[in-house]
């Protein structure tokens, strides 16, 4: 492993377990949510979260690090919070996923300097543009639901 490489596979690894808590809770909420509009957005996040899970693994092995098998302490958090919402309603869960979004969106945008350049352009070509298109998706659904 080259050197440096160590901090930067530290910090993927932490965006990958904040990625797997997102697909962690959106499944979740997929056995609770009945609005078959909602329902598919809901869904169509949950798979860009996925793909950003593969795509952080890979960059993680091609860095010549061992990607992240779990969320953490963070996903245990994000998942109570959800499993609660979710016993609120379909409007409460969707509110906690979209506070999870904003969470993600902060998170990519505050670590991105803690990247080298190549990892940094990985960063803001595949992940922070899907991140931003999840967040919104999540955002004007929270809207919809009155």
């Amino acid at each position: 492993m080259a050197m440096g490489n160590e901090q930067v596979i530290e910090q993927l690894n932490s965006f990958l377990r904040g990625e797997i808590s997102s697909v962690e809770t959106y499944r979740q909420a997929l056995t609770r949510v009945k609005d078959a509009s909602a329902l598919g957005k809901i869904q169509d996040v949950e798979r860009d979260h996925q793909r950003r899970v593969d795509l952080l693994r890979q960059r993680i092995v091609q860095l010549g690090g061992k990607p992240s098998d779990g969320s953490g302490l963070w996903g245990a958090w994000a998942k109570a919070v959800q499993g609660g919402a979710v016993l609120l309603g379909e409007k409460a869960a969707i509110e906690a996923l979209e506070t999870g979004e904003d969470h993600g969106l902060a998170d990519y945008r505050r670590d991105l300097a803690k990247l080298d350049s190549d990892t940094q352009q990985f960063v803001q070509a595949d992940l922070l543009p899907a991140q931003v298109r999840t967040h919104g998706t999540m955002s004007a659904l929270k809207k919809t639901l009155h």
